[in-house]
């Protein structure tokens, strides 16, 4: 049987079937609707749901989900802070009721990346993870004794919302200096265009970095420091063996991850710090239906 596999973030939202073995056999995925009801956004849902079940051709055996958060696993709704108009969005139930006769397990996006990097990508072999995806938002999951680790109420790894500048910007949480204020692909873009950079996007401001230009290449260097400082506390806490950087904004290379190493040689000083691997996601776009499909499988073992 596959699991039917679903990846909502702020900036795609995608859908897959994951054969036992994790091999993703069929994928889609369309921008995610930047309108302000909240039906609109479940419409495009609906519809990825509905052509990969038509795909499967009656062979879904459960449905995995990794949305960004916050999210409420008691209640099985979704608040994603870069989705304004879903709050309190009960998925897992209309997800269950567009798949009816099947399990439905839901995750945060990010432990789900964490999942299937550990699964079938870079996290291979790590039991002691943190995933992170750095994107429209940052977002995170943690692979603790090689198990996922949800907390309390199953937004356990929101990296991004740690204070890494106490006297920073207001971020979109409602709090203040968040890892996100710096080093998402928006913000990142809005402080270049605030400090005379031209440009449109992340991806031009990549493009720009990669060709010298002064403003961009502070921009991401402003990014890497926020994110070493964040990775550094989270190592410190959690005694990570592997942290895997994926996410939109990580597909810059070079231009992020050198200056993300010269950070983290400045803020990791405990010994056991120094051998922390800081890698690039290997999955890409997939991992998030990869890990969904992961979640379903540890879900009905009993392990999660």
């Amino acid at each position: 049987m596959l699991t039917l596999s679903l990846d909502i973030g702020g900036t795609k939202i995608a859908a897959g079937l994951v054969d036992p073995d994790g091999a993703l056999v069929h994928a889609d995925s369309r921008p995610t609707p930047n309108g302000q009801r909240a039906e609109d956004v479940w419409a495009l849902v609906q519809t990825l749901i509905s052509e990969a079940v038509e795909v499967a051709d009656g062979a879904v055996g459960a449905v995995g989900i990794g949305s960004a958060g916050p999210i409420s696993l008691a209640g099985g709704t979704v608040s994603p802070v870069n989705i304004g108009c879903w709050r309190d969005f009960p998925l897992r139930d209309r997800v269950a009721a567009a798949v009816p006769g099947v399990p439905v397990h839901l995750a945060g996006d990010g432990l789900c990346m964490a999942l299937g990097e550990q699964w079938r990508g870079a996290g291979q072999g790590a039991r002691f993870l943190l995933g992170i995806v750095v994107s429209t938002g940052v977002g995170g999951g943690l692979v603790l004794d090689g198990v996922p680790y949800q907390g309390r109420s199953g937004n356990a790894g929101h990296v991004g919302h740690m204070v890494v500048d106490t006297g920073g910007m207001p971020c979109s949480c409602g709090g203040r200096g968040c890892a996100e204020t710096i080093a998402a692909g928006p913000s990142m873009t809005r402080w270049a265009r605030a400090n005379g950079w031209a440009g449109d996007d992340a991806m031009a401001l990549a493009e720009a970095a990669a060709a010298g230009e002064p403003v961009a290449l502070q921009a991401f260097s402003r990014a890497a420091d926020a994110l070493a400082a964040m990775i550094t506390s989270v190592a410190a806490v959690c005694d990570l063996d592997r942290v895997v950087v994926g996410g939109g904004v990580a597909k810059a290379g070079e231009v992020l991850f050198a200056p993300l190493r010269a950070a983290l040689r400045d803020y990791a000083g405990l010994d056991f710090l120094t051998g922390l691997r800081v890698v690039p996601a290997a999955l890409g776009g997939d991992a998030g239906l990869v890990g969904a499909a992961r979640l379903v499988r540890l879900g009905a073992s009993g392990h999660l």
